[in-house]
């Protein structure tokens, strides 16, 4: 039995996806069952619930640990693997960030992932840490202003990463949860080139054939504009250290960590934005 946190999000419900397809038995937690397909193995719990969390593990032998909390904390990842740990789990996958414990000045780069990364490698668990780069995906949420040929907002300047296919990181996760020869590894996952916000942008113009367009937003700019939208500010703080940190250059990094697990190259933004086109149409 693999059990699935996240189960409804963009890595966990491909997570998901592709162990059903495998044939493995799994198991999903989520607070909303209702938006996870008939017929699965489904416990309602919540993170902030330790009794819900241990009901969720019995029979459960690899877990595959996402969290997503709205404030920055590692507790619902210290949570998890303490009800993990009580209940005879033998593995965890966590997914974790890019960057994580690096520094931008006085600042730490993913400082909840961090412990939480620490908690994982001293969990007594077999373990692996996934370190996603930025995802394709990401530009999904100006979908529709794109579509109204509106340009995407642009806070990295012209910093390049090596933007990563959600879809790769799923088929490690999925690797790693049930093959032993991943256990006690740290994997940084990037898609096979470098990419600033406007190059993603002339990939994708170039697929639909008609211009797409970048807006630069200073720092100062997001975090006014997300604060003010209701985010909670120390959520902003941690997600502006990461955009501080890839627009200073630090996120150029390329590495073989997605071919080496699936053995075959890491899949191309311009890939993603093809079989992603209906939804900037």
């Amino acid at each position: 039995m693999i059990l699935i946190t996240g189960a409804t999000g963009t890595i966990g419900s491909e997570v998901l996806r592709l162990l059903v397809e495998r044939g493995e038995r799994v198991r999903a937690v989520s607070r909303s069952p209702e938006r996870l397909p008939p017929g699965l193995d489904v416990v309602r719990a919540d993170f902030d619930d330790s009794g819900t969390l241990r009901l969720a593990m019995p029979g459960v032998k690899a877990l595959f640990l996402l969290t997503a909390p709205a404030k920055p904390t590692p507790d619902h990842d210290l949570a998890v693997l303490d009800a993990a740990a009580r209940t005879g789990v033998g593995k965890v996958v966590k997914l974790s960030a890019i960057g994580t414990g690096e520094t931008i000045g006085d600042r730490t780069v993913g400082a909840w992932h961090l412990v939480a990364e620490r908690a994982v490698r001293d969990s007594g668990l077999a373990w692996t840490v996934l370190r996603p780069s930025g995802f394709a995906s990401n530009l999904l949420a100006f979908a529709r202003p794109i579509a109204a040929g509106a340009p995407v907002p642009n806070l990295t300047g012209d910093a390049r990463q090596g933007v990563v296919d959600p879809r790769d990181v799923a088929a490690v996760a999925v690797e790693a949860l049930t093959a032993s020869v991943h256990d006690g590894r740290t994997y940084a996952l990037t898609g096979p080139e470098p990419l600033s916000v406007p190059d993603q942008a002339a990939i994708l113009a170039s697929a639909l054939g008609r211009p797409v367009g970048t807006v630069d937003v200073p720092v100062d700019a997001a975090r006014a504009d997300m604060v003010g939208r209701g985010l909670d500010a120390s959520a902003v703080d941690a997600m502006l250290t990461g955009v501080e940190w890839a627009r200073a250059g630090h996120n150029a990094v390329v590495t073989g960590d997605v071919e080496e697990v699936l053995g075959r190259p890491a899949t191309s933004f311009a890939t993603w934005a093809r079989d992603h086109l209906a939804a900037f149409r």
